[in-house]
């Protein structure tokens, strides 16, 4: 597969999607070929059943394979799921010698501290996100590399996960005959899909409702302030519209989409749905009066623990006010009048988010859909990380050049040299996986 291209590999609890893009003249994101199939073996975001995962990803791969004429081989796949849980976590460091400035190694030296965090059995931590730097008791550093100082402090968002739960997805992968390429944050990976920057700089909360779970990522001065996942998405509520009307689960569903509404207000008394009833059965008769007050109740559920997350993190201080509100994002962002209910329950701004941010303009229109909004995001984040390698290699083959050190001025250094971002933690992870894999055979 050619190095500017990248697949994005999103294992949802309803759908499995696999995305094929590049980037175009333009910088913008072209999808080449995108794969959907039943998501089968996966409850909440955590793989149940590895066979039937397996057999979901190879289908949306050949799918997407056919569709684009490109042979897949690495993908980069997202993780959510009930098992992520995220901290706040304060730790310091100090520099044997406060007469050099810090340098990427005492940050790596301090993050790699954060590292030894005991947690709980079978967890382990996925990202460490610094939030802000102290120097010397100087606080609200950005970036405190450059600058002397002898005691470096910081402030870390840490996102914890289940290891077995991550090493499951990892072995579907490797057993579809994929190389994992890397392993990014779910809600992590629709954010980059669906809010600008000036939202994640003003402070902005996105809600991904999944099938299975909601996602929710939030945004302060361009730094992501902290994340949860939440047990619930669309797939309780079409269980309660079963339950509520005895009908099957396609019908639910189908009602669901169709007729739902998340605001009972809206319908009339007698406005009345007939559904066939099975194998010669009299049809059901359902008022969508009851049908969205079936929604509303869990829904209003779902929005206020996503509220208590968005509180939790501090939204009522002055300081940490979210001014661009909440994007809703994810296939249960379609519901009808969603927005207004959610607007009605925080008192926040809201606006549906569609992961057009960095699609090329000609996008077809089921690609900027609300449902592929983790996909897209996984496929940037695929390519990023094809950047930077290009990078590496790049410097590695620079190092081994011979070095002409006789005509250069002391004045005229050469400064133009790409900032190489630090690895994330996800690379590192993705590397144990593949380790584990390996060795577990």
């Amino acid at each position: 597969m050619e190095h500017n291209l990248a697949v994005g590999l999103d294992i949802g609890t309803t759908k499995i999607v696999a995305m094929i893009g590049r980037k175009n003249d333009y910088g913008k994101l072209e999808i080449l070929g995108i794969g959907k199939s039943k998501s089968l073996g996966v409850h909440r975001g955590v793989v149940n059943n590895i066979t039937q995962t397996i057999q979901s990803i190879q289908q949306a791969v050949q799918e997407a394979e056919a569709g684009s004429d490109i042979k897949i081989d690495g993908v980069t796949v997202g993780i959510a799921g009930q098992h992520i849980r995220s901290l706040q976590h304060s730790d310091y460091i100090t520099r044997s010698n406060s007469e050099t400035v810090i340098d990427e190694e005492d940050i790596d030296r301090l993050i790699n501290q954060v590292h030894k965090l005991v947690m709980l059995p079978g967890e382990e931590i996925i990202h460490v996100l610094p939030q802000e730097y102290k120097v010397d008791g100087q606080a609200e550093i950005k970036e405190p590399i450059g600058m002397y100082g002898g005691r470096l402090e910081a402030n870390f968002h840490v996102v914890v996960g289940q290891v077995s739960s991550i090493r499951n997805v990892g072995r579907c992968i490797q057993s579809s005959n994929l190389n994992l390429e890397g392993i990014t944050l779910e809600p992590l990976a629709s954010a980059n899909a669906v809010l600008s920057q000036e939202e994640k700089e003003a402070g902005v909360a996105l809600i991904d409702i999944g099938g299975g779970t909601t996602d929710l990522a939030i945004f302060r001065d361009g730094i992501i302030r902290h994340t949860a996942v939440i047990p619930f998405g669309g797939n309780v509520i079409t269980e309660d519209i079963k339950e509520g009307c005895s009908i099957i689960e396609k019908q639910a569903e189908l009602l669901k989409i169709k007729f739902g509404s998340a605001w009972p207000g809206e319908n009339k008394d007698n406005e009345i749905v007939s559904i066939p009833g099975l194998r010669g059965r009299e049809p059901k008769e359902i008022t969508l009066k009851n049908l969205s007050k079936i929604i509303h109740a869990r829904i209003v559920e779902i929005i206020e623990q996503v509220y208590v997350e968005i509180k939790n993190y501090g939204h009522e201080e002055q300081k940490k006010k979210l001014i661009a509100g909440i994007v809703l994002t994810g296939g249960g962002a379609q519901l009808k009048h969603l927005k207004q209910l959610v607007e009605y329950i925080t008192g926040m701004d809201t606006r549906i988010g569609y992961p057009n941010e960095h699609l090329a303009g000609d996008s077809d229109e089921a690609i900027t859909s609300p449902l592929y909004a983790t996909a897209v995001g996984l496929v940037l984040d695929g390519l990023k990380r094809n950047e930077r390698k290009k990078i590496e290699q790049q410097e590695i083959i620079e190092d081994s050049k011979p070095e002409v050190v006789e005509n250069i001025k002391p004045e005229e250094e050469p400064i133009e040299k790409p900032k190489k971002e630090r690895r994330s933690f996800l690379d590192k992870l993705t590397e144990r996986v593949k380790d584990f894999l390996d060795n577990a055979e």
